[in-house]
């Protein structure tokens, strides 16, 4: 296992390299992806929201628009379900194949989020960061990811409480072999559409 400050600087290189690689690369899909979100309903392509990331600094996210504009005041709210009706055509399938997390590339070449960590819950669910409890806190010590530990054993299925353990178990343990598995993982969890919506 490599030592802490080492694995920390490999890992922003990486992070930083492989993003704008993946951004370059994938700009002609990207491109077409926003087409589609403009063709098939009324909004922005993007959707963006207020995060807790590394110790409990709060950022933007930016993910592909996967439901109806305004979608956070209607309905569940923040709380969504595989047969949710302010889904869009276009959103079902970015979620189901997890394009939609592709513009998280742009958080993560500005240091706020890295290919792998824990995932960045909004601020006020499901506790704000005062409210984090002994352990829990120290997912936070970590920047947030795409991926993570608790993408790879279970995602949705898991609730918040199962996360945020895992989250810290995670952070505690960090390491570039965990970083691969986690991402390997994840690829086979996209493909295998397990807990994804």
């Amino acid at each position: 296992m490599l030592s802490v400050k080492p694995y920390l600087v490999a890992k922003r290189i990486l992070d930083f390299i492989l993003s704008l690689i993946g951004l370059v690369i994938l700009s002609p899909l990207l491109l077409i992806i926003c087409l589609l979100i403009k063709l098939d309903s009324k909004g922005p392509v993007f959707f963006t929201q207020e995060r807790l990331g590394y110790n409990g600094k709060i950022f933007r996210i930016y993910k592909f628009r996967t439901m109806v504009d305004g979608a956070i005041n209607m309905g569940s709210g923040l709380f969504t379900n595989e047969a949710d009706p302010r889904i869009t055509r276009v959103g079902s399938f970015l979620r189901k194949t997890s394009l939609d997390e592709i513009p998280q590339l742009i958080n993560v070449l500005r240091g706020e989020m890295s290919w792998v960590g824990p995932r960045p819950p909004v601020p006020y669910h499901p506790y704000k960061y005062e409210d984090y409890q002994g352990d829990q806190k120290i997912r936070f010590t970590v920047l947030p990811g795409i991926t993570g530990y608790a993408q790879i054993s279970g995602r949705n299925k898991l609730d918040w409480n199962e996360r945020i353990n895992l989250d810290v178990k995670y952070a505690k343990n960090q390491s570039i072999f965990l970083d691969i598995r986690i991402m390997f993982k994840t690829i086979q969890i996209i493909f295998l559409k397990d807990g994804i919506y």
